[in-house]
C-alpha cells in the first residue's frame, strides 16, 4: 500500500471517529424518470426553419433596403429640425428661458477649463497654467488624495505626454473630461444621495439610469448637435450625460448598503436626517462614492474620444483622423496617450477609495508627517504655477526634448505593414473565414429576409424567453425601426452584434470558469481585465486595424475584446458563489472535475452567465457601432455620415434613435433570459439532496 493511500485511509478513520454517521434515510420508492417533451426547442427550430425558407422563397423582396444616399419622408422631416431650432432659438420661450441658459453655462465652464489647461484665444494661445504647472498640479493632487506611488505614476505619464509630442491635444481631452466630471459631480452626487435616502426617488431614477446606460455612445451625439450645434457645449453635454450614471448609481448604492443597525443606533440618539447623513451615511459610503467618481472619469474619457465626431479637439480627433487615413502608427501613438491618461485616472481614484476607507476606520486620526508633506507639495505646486505663468520654458511644452511619438508611430506603422504583407496568409484567411463562413450567412438571414418575417420571428422568440411583456417591447421596437426607415441598416448592425456577442460569451464562460475555480488564475488574469476595462472603446480598433485593415471583421473582433472582460468577471464571480454544500454533495457522489463544471457549477451559475451575456451584448452593440469608423457600416456609418454631411443629418438622427431602440430590445430580451435562468437555478437548488459527510478535501475535486 502506498503512502498516499495510507494517509487517506488514516484521515478517513479520524473523520469517522469525530463525526457520527448520518442516519440512513428510508429508501424512496422508484419513480420512473420521463424526460419532458422539448416543446420550446421544437418551436425554436420551426421558427428558424420558416425563417430560412422565407429568406430563399421571397428572394430579397420587402427587406426595406436603402442605398446610402437614399432618404425617406421621416428622414427629410427630421432634417428640417435643424432649421426649426435655428428659427426658434431666440423666439421660443423654451429656448429663451431654459435651453439657451444651459448652453451658455456649458459653454462658459468649458471655455474656462480650456483656457486653464488647453489654450486661450489670445496671443500664442498659451493656457493659464502651462505644462510645468499642470504636471506638478496633477502630481500633487494624486499624492494628496492617493499615495506616493500613484503620484510618481502621474508624473511619469504627464512627462511622457510631452515626449510623445501630444501635450496640447492631451490637454484638450483632459480639459473636456474635467469639465464633464465637474458637472457630473455637482448634479450626480446630490441625485445619488437623494436616491440613497429615498426609496421613491430610487424607484424613479433607476429606470432612467438603466436607459442611459443601455444607449450606445454614438446615440448621444446627434441630439445634442441638434439642440446646441457643433461646439464645446454639445461636447460637454454629451460627455456629461454619458458619464453621470455611475456616480448617481454608486452613491445611492453606497448609502443603501450602510447596515440598518447602524442607522437605528444613530436614530436612537436623536439625530436628525441631515446629521445622520453627514456623520454616518456619507462617511461609511465614501469609498463606494469614490469608485463612482472613478467610473465617471472612465466613461467621460471614453466619450470624449468619440465626441471627436462633433468637433471636439484633442486625442480623439487624432485617433479619428488617423483611422480615416489608415495611419495605424499615428492612431496607436494617440491611443497610447489615451490609455495612459485612463490608467492615471483609475489608479488615483482607486488609491483615493482605499484612503477613504482607512480614514473611516481610523476616525479623526491624522498623520502629522503626511500633513507636512502635503503642505510642502502645495507650496511647490504654487511655485510651478507661478513659473508657468511667467516664463515661456515653463508655459509651452519643450520642443527640444526627444520626440518619442514619431518613433512610436513609425515603429507601429512598419510592424503593421510587415504583418499585413507577411502574415496575410493567416490574417486574410481568418478574416475571410469569419466573413464568408459566419457573418455573411447571418447578415443575409437578417437583412435579405422580408421585414415582417424577421419581426415575427423576433416577437415569437421574445415571447418564449420572457413572456408577453418582452414580446410587446419587441413589437414596439420593430415598429419604431420601421417608422425610422432604417430597418435594413439596423439588421446589418444586429448581425455583427450577434456574432461578436456569441464569441464574447464563449470566451467569458471558458475563462470565467477557469478564474472561478482557480485562485492562481484569478490573481494573474484579473489585473489584465482591470487594465482592459480602463481603455476607451475607440482605442480597441487600432490594433485590429493594423492586422486586418478596414472592414466589418475588424469591428467585430474589437467588439469581442471590448466585451469579454466584463463577461469574464461576471461568470467568475458566479462560479465562485456556488454554495459549498452543493459542491460537497457533488463530491460525495464521486463527481469528476469535468462533471463538477458541467453538471454543478455552470448550471448553478446560469443566472450569472445570463447576466454576463446581457452585458456582452450591450458592450458589443456599442463597439460594433463605433466600428463604423473602420468600415463597419450599419447604423454607426449613418450617424457619422449625418454628423459630417448636413444633407443627411435627418437620416443620421434616425439612425441614432434606432440605436436606442435596438439597445432597449436587446436589453429586455437578455434580461428576461437572465431572470428565467435565475429561476431555474433556484428551483434546481431546492431539489438538490442534502450533502453527504465526506472526509475527502473539497478542493481536491472542485
Amino acid at each position: 500500500m502506498s503512502a498516499g493511500t495510507t494517509s487517506d485511509s488514516t484521515s478517513e478513520r479520524a473523520a469517522s471517529r469525530t463525526i457520527p454517521p448520518a442516519p440512513t434515510p428510508p429508501a424512496a420508492s422508484p419513480v420512473p424518470h420521463r424526460r419532458p417533451f422539448p416543446a420550446l426547442a421544437v418551436i425554436v427550430i420551426v421558427v428558424l426553419a420558416v425563417w430560412v425558407i422565407a429568406r430563399y422563397a421571397f428572394a430579397d423582396r420587402w427587406n426595406l433596403a436603402l442605398a446610402p444616399n437614399d432618404t425617406t419622408t421621416i428622414h427629410n422631416n427630421l432634417n428640417t429640425w435643424q432649421d426649426w431650432v435655428a428659427q426658434n432659438q431666440n423666439v421660443n420661450p423654451v429656448f429663451i428661458y431654459f435651453v439657451n441658459y444651459i448652453q451658455i453655462l456649458l459653454q462658459h465652464v468649458s471655455d474656462f477649463m480650456n483656457n486653464v489647461f488647453y489654450q486661450t484665444q489670445t496671443g500664442l494661445g498659451i493656457p493659464y497654467i502651462g505644462w510645468l504647472g499642470t504636471t506638478v498640479l496633477v502630481t500633487f493632487v494624486a499624492f494628496a488624495i492617493g499615495n506616493v506611488k500613484v503620484a510618481g505614476l502621474t508624473l511619469a505619464v504627464f512627462v511622457f505626454l510631452v515626449l510623445q509630442g501630444l501635450w496640447t491635444d492631451a490637454m484638450a481631452s483632459f480639459a473636456q473630461v474635467v469639465t464633464a466630471v465637474l458637472f457630473a459631480f455637482v448634479v450626480g452626487l446630490p441625485l445619488g444621495i437623494w436616491a440613497g435616502v429615498s426609496n421613491r426617488m430610487n424607484a424613479v431614477i433607476t429606470p432612467v439610469l438603466d436607459f442611459m446606460q443601455i444607449m450606445p455612445s454614438f446615440a448621444y451625439l446627434a441630439p445634442f448637435v441638434l439642440i446646441f450645434g457643433l461646439g464645446t457645449a454639445s461636447v460637454t453635454a454629451a460627455v456629461f450625460i454619458f458619464a453621470v450614471p455611475p456616480i448617481i448609481r454608486l452613491t445611492a448604492h453606497g448609502i443603501r448598503q450602510v447596515p440598518t443597525t447602524t442607522r437605528e443606533a444613530v436614530d436612537s440618539l436623536g439625530a436628525t436626517g441631515m446629521q445622520r447623513l453627514r456623520t454616518v451615511l456619507l462617511p461609511m459610503s465614501k469609498r463606494t462614492i469614490v469608485i463612482g467618481i472613478n467610473q465617471t472619469f472612465m466613461a467621460a474619457l471614453s466619450m470624449v474620444v468619440i465626441a471627436a465626431y462633433i468637433a471636439a479637439p484633442g486625442l480623439g480627433s487624432d485617433v479619428r483622423n488617423a483611422l480615416q487615413g489608415l495611419d495605424v502608427g499615428t492612431a496607436f501613438n494617440a491611443g497610447l496617450a489615451i490609455v495612459l491618461i485612463a490608467i492615471v485616472f483609475d489608479r488615483v481614484a482607486t488609491a483615493a477609495s482605499v484612503r477613504a476607507e482607512l480614514a473611516v476606520r481610523r476616525g479623526n486620526y491624522s498623520n502629522r508627517r503626511r500633513l507636512v508633506l502635503v503642505a510642502i507639495g502645495l507650496v511647490l505646486t504654487l511655485v510651478a504655477i507661478y513659473l508657468s505663468r511667467t516664463y515661456m520654458w515653463a508655459a509651452q511644452a519643450p520642443a527640444t526634448w526627444p520626440n518619442w511619438g514619431q518613433a512610436i508611430s513609425d515603429g507601429v506603422s512598419n510592424a503593421a505593414n510587415w504583418a499585413q504583407t507577411h502574415l496575410s496568409f493567416l490574417t486574410l484567411d481568418f478574416q475571410n473565414g469569419i466573413a464568408y463562413g459566419l457573418l455573411n450567412p447571418l447578415q443575409s438571414l437578417l437583412v435579405d429576409t422580408p421585414w415582417f418575417v424577421v419581426a415575427l420571428a423576433f416577437v415569437i422568440l421574445a415571447y418564449l424567453v420572457g413572456g408577453w411583456r418582452v414580446a410587446l417591447w419587441v413589437v414596439l421596437g420593430s415598429l419604431a425601426l420601421l417608422v425610422l426607415g432604417v430597418w435594413s441598416d439596423a439588421m446589418f448592425t444586429l448581425a455583427s452584434t450577434i456574432l461578436a456577442s456569441i464569441a464574447a460569451i464563449v470566451i467569458g464562460v471558458v475563462i470565467g470558469v477557469w478564474m472561478g475555480r482557480s485562485k492562481g488564475a484569478d490573481r494573474v488574469i484579473r489585473p489584465v481585465l482591470d487594465a482592459a476595462q480602463t481603455m476607451p472603446a475607440f482605442v480597441y480598433l487600432v490594433p485590429f486595424l493594423g492586422l486586418f485593415g478596414i472592414g466589418r471583421v475588424t469591428a467585430i473582433l474589437a467588439g469581442v475584446v471590448y466585451a469579454a472582460p466584463a463577461a469574464i468577471k461576471i461568470v467568475a464571480d458566479g462560479i465562485r458563489q456556488v454554495p459549498v454544500n452543493t459542491i460537497e454533495s457533488a463530491i460525495s457522489t464521486g463527481s469528476t472535475k469535468l462533471q463538477m463544471i458541467t453538471r454543478v457549477q455552470i448550471p448553478m451559475s446560469v443566472k450569472s452567465i445570463a447576466l454576463a451575456s446581457n452585458q456582452a451584448v450591450i458592450y458589443t452593440l456599442s463597439m460594433v457601432v463605433i466600428g463604423a469608423a473602420v468600415g463597419g457600416g450599419g447604423l454607426g456609418y449613418l450617424v457619422i455620415n449625418g454628423l459630417q454631411n448636413p444633407l443627411y443629418f435627418g437620416k443620421g438622427l434616425a439612425a441614432g434613435l434606432a440605436l436606442v431602440v435596438l439597445g432597449i430590445m436587446v436589453d429586455r430580451v437578455t434580461q428576461a433570459a437572465a431572470n428565467r435562468s435565475g429561476q431555474k437555478a433556484r428551483r434546481a437548488t431546492e431539489l438538490l439532496p442534502p450533502p453527504k459527510i465526506s472526509a475527502r478535501p473539497i478542493a481536491e475535486a472542485a
